[in-house]
């Protein structure tokens, strides 16, 4: 290099001219740029040299703004195309020459600036620049579009973001959407370490180490709501139906499919009662009585026929069993079917004459079942009634309604035979949550009424008769069973208060039901055969069930093989198992902030059982809202104590309780 050369050099990644001025020891240079700054350089460091000189560092400003007028990458391309075809490799001069008609030294730079800043039409090999093929050039001027977009919606999703912290209405692009999932993923599944999330976040200039503060974030852009339900959104439980499963919904609203059944019995004439809480939507269940001679009553359990609109395999049944349950919330329910179809012709509809699977049973005088008959049929539900309505008919015996006595009594019946024959009946309070629009709580106990007895006796008759018939038959259809428990011996249980303690004991020996095309007894029935059939609008092995039955009647093929129907129930197994830890988790959580929201409360509670008795750790149940809850006593307490706790601190995210304990124990 020679005193008063132009050249450019790197300086931290950027692009600097400068005028070598003299040598530094036996490899290095000083070179001076336009500030007047010296550098130490060697020549391997230089990447241009400008021809013409010699050049004063004071000539460098005016040198650039000389160049400044030529710089527009787009006049790259023209050259590019005159010269892709040949794949002819060039110099920054003869670029200057074909750019401009002349090589003049501050051209032959601007040439080489806009080679070197060129990212799309030619690469640099040697001290040439070779122009890139055609389908190259393409794939980066898609990828630099791809990149230009993502930069513009990053920055509108961070204009959109202030402005829904601001209280604003925001409507989110379906950019903004993914980056918002990404952080719900962060938050529902902290143990899976997302990049994306941290990118997320530190775009947005958010702590990225406490997932926590993440959930506030979401529900102060209006993402999620205060009570979010990240149960349901950690689960494989899907919240909506499809467009496609929409479709073939409203199809079949509109244009039903062919019946299968085309020999209904008629049983439009009898009498149906329907009987379900006041909020039910889904009535899948209708009972009638009708009089065989002056002796003899035929009970009729009527079942919803969800099958008259669909085939098995079809959109709507794996749909189903995608599902497998209908999801109970205490915010509302999420059905198994689109709710049009459910809530709908797949109901039993007051005055409506509906589709259905009718079991009719005469019981002998013990309660046992003397006869039975299966079929398909149409019923029109004459009374829609509530719990209430039929423990008010029930009280009074009203004449004009013989068939509720007969049904009560017959329910009455069956459960004495069933006693005998081993069942074992436990009997908790249960209790119904329930969370309106505006998330105002009502937590009401459940009372065990005669009506609902009677409901739950038919329902199991069903299901005893409906089993007999499949291992009569051969049938491969979703048995229920549970083994025989080891119950303590009664002089251990009669120690125990009688009531929920006593329950409570039992309840924990008791085996978990189980699920088999294998018919087997179930204990706490006391049946030796039992496949449940009265819920296939939200239960999914009772529609199974009901698509081999109706085969059956038919005289038709199975739909479903035993190994088909092994195969089904190993998934839907798993789903049920999901579903119900939703139910539960979620029933808890709003548990929790019913409680929270009244510090001040004081609940009675009655001591069931010891969790670990030596750190004085019991299950407790507030017993004016049936809720069964942990809590470490700080005196001595037996089973069947009765105290007075006050919250004094409550979690519901964290599913975290604290009590204070305000009375003494008493019995």
């Amino acid at each position: 290099m020679e005193k008063g050369t132009l050249i450019e050099f790197r300086l931290q990644g950027h692009r600097r001219l400068a005028v070598v001025d003299r040598p530094e020891g036996k490899k290095d240079w000083i070179v001076i740029d336009q500030s007047g700054h010296p550098h130490k350089l060697r020549p391997q460091r230089v990447e241009y040299t400008i021809n013409g000189g010699p050049y004063r560092s004071e000539d460098i400003p005016s040198f650039l703004k000389q160049v400044e007028p030529y710089l527009d990458l787009s006049t790259l391309a023209l050259a590019w195309e005159l010269l892709v075809e040949e794949g002819m490799a060039i110099t920054p001069e003869e670029m200057a020459s074909l750019l401009f008609s002349e090589s003049s030294p501050h051209l032959c730079y601007t040439a080489h600036s806009l080679l070197s800043e060129d990212k799309i039409y030619f690469k640099k090999k040697g001290d040439l620049y070779e122009p890139r093929p055609v389908n190259q050039v393409e794939e980066i001027k898609h990828q630099l579009e791809v990149e230009e977009q993502r930069k513009q919606e990053k920055e509108v999703f961070i204009a959109r973001f202030n402005q829904a912290l601001q209280g604003e209405k925001v409507d989110w692009s379906e950019a903004d959407r993914s980056r918002l999932e990404v952080l719900e993923k962060y938050v529902l599944f902290p143990e899976q370490p997302s990049r994306n999330a941290v990118d997320v976040l530190t775009e947005l200039g958010q702590s990225t180490t406490n997932p926590e503060n993440v959930v506030t974030l979401l529900i102060e852009l209006g993402w999620w709501s205060k009570h979010e339900n990240l149960f349901l959104r950690r689960s494989s439980y899907p919240r909506y139906f499809s467009k496609k499963v929409l479709d073939v919904a409203q199809t079949n609203l509109t244009t039903p499919p062919p019946d299968p059944d085309r020999d209904r019995l008629d049983l439009t004439h009898l009498k149906v009662y329907t009987i379900d809480d006041e909020s039910t939507k889904e009535i899948d269940d209708g009972l009638s009585v009708e009089r065989i001679d002056s002796q003899t009553n035929k009970i009729w359990i009527h079942i919803a026929d969800p099958t008259r609109l669909m085939s098995p395999g079809d959109e709507l049944d794996l749909e189903a069993r995608r599902r497998s349950t209908t999801l109970y919330l205490p915010t509302g329910m999420i059905s198994m079917f689109p709710t049009e179809l459910a809530t709908g012709p797949m109901s039993l509809v007051q005055g409506k004459v509906c589709p259905a699977l009718s079991f009719g049973v005469v019981l002998d005088s013990t309660g046992g079942v003397l006869d039975y008959c299966i079929h398909a049929s149409l019923i029109k539900p004459t009374y829609r009634l509530t719990y209430e309505d039929v423990d008010e008919m029930l009280e009074l015996d009203i004449q004009g309604e013989p068939e509720i006595s007969i049904l009560g009594a017959s329910a009455k019946q069956r459960l004495k035979w069933r006693t005998e024959q081993g069942s074992i009946n436990i009997q908790m309070p249960e209790s119904s949550i329930k969370v309106s629009a505006n998330d105002e709580i009502t937590i009401e106990l459940l009372d065990n009424s005669r009506s609902r007895q009677l409901v739950a006796e038919m329902m199991i008759l069903a299901g005893e008769v409906g089993g007999r018939y499949c291992q009569d038959h051969h049938l491969p259809v979703p048995f229920r069973s549970q083994p025989q428990p080891e119950l303590p011996p009664e002089e251990e249980l009669i120690l125990l208060p009688a009531g929920p303690v006593r329950s409570c004991a039992l309840r924990r020996c008791m085996p978990r039901s189980e699920i088999s095309i294998n018919p087997a007894r179930h204990a706490s029935l006391g049946l030796n055969t039992y496949t449940q059939v009265t819920s296939p609008i939200r239960r999914y092995t009772d529609l199974l069930a009901h698509f081999q039955l109706k085969a059956s009647l038919r005289g038709d093929p199975l739909p479903f093989s035993e190994e088909k129907m092994q195969e089904i129930l190993f998934g839907v197994i798993d789903s049920v198992k999901e579903a119900s830890s939703v139910e539960r988790q979620t029933n808890r959580y709003w548990s929790l902030e019913y409680l929270r929201r009244q510090p001040e409360g004081v609940w009675q509670v009655l001591v069931l059982r010891w969790l670990r008795e030596d750190e004085n750790l019991a299950l407790v149940m507030l017993e004016d809202l049936g809720i069964e809850l942990a809590h470490r006593f700080e005196r001595n307490v037996s089973l069947g104590d009765r105290l007075d706790l006050q919250v004094v601190r409550v979690d519901p995210h964290r599913d975290e309780i604290r009590f204070r304990e305000m009375t003494q124990a008493t019995v």
